[in-house]
């Protein structure tokens, strides 16, 4: 579900209260390992792109699931076996509970955005 919220902090009063420590965890994480990258609402959701390029991570509040956008194909290809389980497509995790979210996993998955120079997919 796409949010009309102006920022990230709007967003996050927005989302279910049983989801939003987990979102406001993804933040945090995005925050710190996403340096240099600016933040703000793209699609109706929080979005994390380099300066004066394209998006490579976002994440939303959806109907039925927490989605975390990491576009950047082969760094999303390198932690599927770590995900195993989890519903994932061409560039997005899908959390159906957020107990289901490893931070570590995450972590990873915005470090190695960061690193990569890939394009995204």
């Amino acid at each position: 579900m796409q949010s009309k919220s102006k920022n990230v902090d709007e967003y996050l009063k927005e989302v279910p209260a049983e989801r939003l420590e987990a979102l406001i965890k993804i933040r945090e994480l995005c925050l710190e390992h996403l340096v240099g990258y600016e933040e703000s609402m793209e699609y109706g959701m929080p979005s994390y792109k380099p300066k004066g390029s394209e998006i490579e991570i976002a994440f939303a509040s959806q109907k039925n699931y927490i989605s975390l956008y990491v576009l950047k194909e082969d760094v999303l290809d390198s932690q599927r076996e770590a995900l195993k389980g989890i519903n994932l497509g061409k560039g997005c995790v899908r959390y159906t509970k957020p107990e289901k979210i490893d931070f570590a996993i995450v972590e990873k998955l915005l470090k190695e955005s960061f690193l990569s120079d890939s394009e995204i997919c």
